[in-house]
């Protein structure tokens, strides 16, 4: 067998730590992806509710949540850098006991102020996960396509669950408990990890500084360049799309829908995503990484103008379209990018890439509020659409940027 046949090879590590000690690792960056997705998502599936608690329209109750996904973004890029300079491992110690304090001070909140300013410590404490977790998930899985495709199913069942269990927790109990039973949830997970992952700070001179594909400075500007668009339009459309979906459910699938049904259509049209990570981690040891991702981008668009134009149960079907696609390109992003980067550095770049892509969440908040008060839906599905299509043009250069990177890092590989 000759491995330039093979798209993937492992990539190289400083991990030191036992096989039993990097799958602890392992499971709770898991389990961190999808707290990280789920606690940011109670609010927008409690809000429908919340209009009638704070007697405030809709537009103005969503707009709460603008400070939460501003800091996703902007607080990634400090922890990032933290954590290539201090401790992955403690970094996310951090994320854990911060996402309690953060969601027991919103469940607490006596008014909108209060909540809005809760929401903005969760958004801070959440940006942790992805600069620090993907780098570490790297380095103990040394990137293995399975193993990250299965961490982004767990990121996509955080999502996936969020409207649904938020939904039932406001309604069988008050809104108080959604956000106080992720805040013990998180507590105890925190205990824990403190208590089986080991500290990593005597590793942080000995990460690998040689990237797995070595591109030309050309090549490594173009990418740069068109991974900004990339980031900054995807981010827009991931966005957008992910807080937006529950209200456009009980908006277009019909008349008199409860709300539990609609967190659990939602929950749903998640689980394609979720469906469409765990192909992603097959296909990534078949077909080459930035082939697939020009392939899932442009799945995605079509998904999404598909739904613009549908309701009811076709409305459904496209959205599951639309998020699978949306969802199977973090997946493949994040292994371009591990192609491309030395370990050493992968906490910054990430850092970067997610600030670009969660800056555009409070953006995202914003956008939905405006365009639902102008033309409902159809503005925003629309706004969808375009950003999806910027995306996709910037995937489209990239993969041509890299493409005789990769058939001469091919053709250099030798036979077995």
């Amino acid at each position: 067998m000759n491995d330039v046949s093979l798209p993937y090879e492992p990539i190289a590590t400083a991990s030191p730590q036992s096989p039993a000690a990097n799958r602890r690792a392992i499971a709770f960056l898991n389990l961190a992806h999808a707290i990280d997705h789920f606690v940011l998502l109670i609010f927008p599936a409690v809000v429908i509710g919340l209009e009638v608690v704070f007697k405030r329209p809709y537009e103005e109750m969503i707009a709460l949540s603008t400070g939460a996904f501003v800091a996703f973004g902007v607080f990634s890029i400090p922890a990032g850098w933290l954590a290539d300079r201090w401790s992955r491992r403690n970094m996310m110690v951090l994320f854990y006991f911060g996402c309690a304090a953060s969601l027991l001070a919103a469940g607490l909140a006596p008014s909108p102020l209060w909540l809005a300013a809760a929401m903005s410590f969760l958004g801070m404490f959440a940006a942790i996960y992805h600069p620090v977790g993907m780098a570490m998930l790297l380095d103990v899985s040394r990137a293995r396509p399975r193993t990250l495709a299965f961490n982004g199913v767990c990121g996509n069942l955080g999502v996936t669950l969020a409207a649904g269990i938020s939904a039932t927790l406001a309604a069988w109990i008050d809104w108080h408990a959604a956000f106080l039973v992720p805040a013990a949830l998180c507590l105890a997970a925190g205990v824990a990890y403190l208590a089986l992952v080991p500290d990593d700070r005597h590793r942080i001179g000995k990460r690998s500084a040689t990237a797995n594909v070595a591109l030309s400075r050309r090549a490594a500007a173009v990418m740069f360049g068109s991974y900004v668009a990339i980031s900054l339009a995807g981010g827009l459309t991931f966005n957008t799309a992910l807080i937006a979906l529950p209200k456009l459910v009980d908006e277009r699938v019909g008349e008199g829908v409860p709300l539990i049904v609609v967190g659990w259509l939602a929950t749903g049209i998640f689980l394609c995503g979720a469906l469409a990570q765990l192909a992603m981690g097959r296909l990534l040891e078949r077909v080459q990484p930035h082939i697939l991702f020009a392939t899932v981008a442009t799945v995605q668009v079509v998904g999404v103008v598909w739904a613009s134009h549908a309701t009811g149960a076709a409305l459904v079907i496209a959205l599951g379209v639309a998020i699978g696609a949306i969802y199977g390109q973090t997946t493949v992003g994040d292994i371009v990018i591990a192609r491309y980067t030395a370990d050493a550095w992968r906490g910054r770049v990430y850092a970067v890439r997610y600030f670009l892509t969660f800056i555009t969440s409070g953006i995202a908040v914003q956008l939905i509020a405006q365009l639902y008060g102008r033309g409902g839906f159809d503005l925003v599905l629309a706004a969808i659409a375009l950003t999806g299509f910027v995306m996709m043009a910037g995937v489209y250069v990239m993969a041509a940027a890299v493409n005789g990177a990769e058939a001469a890092h091919r053709a250099a590989q030798p036979a077995e």
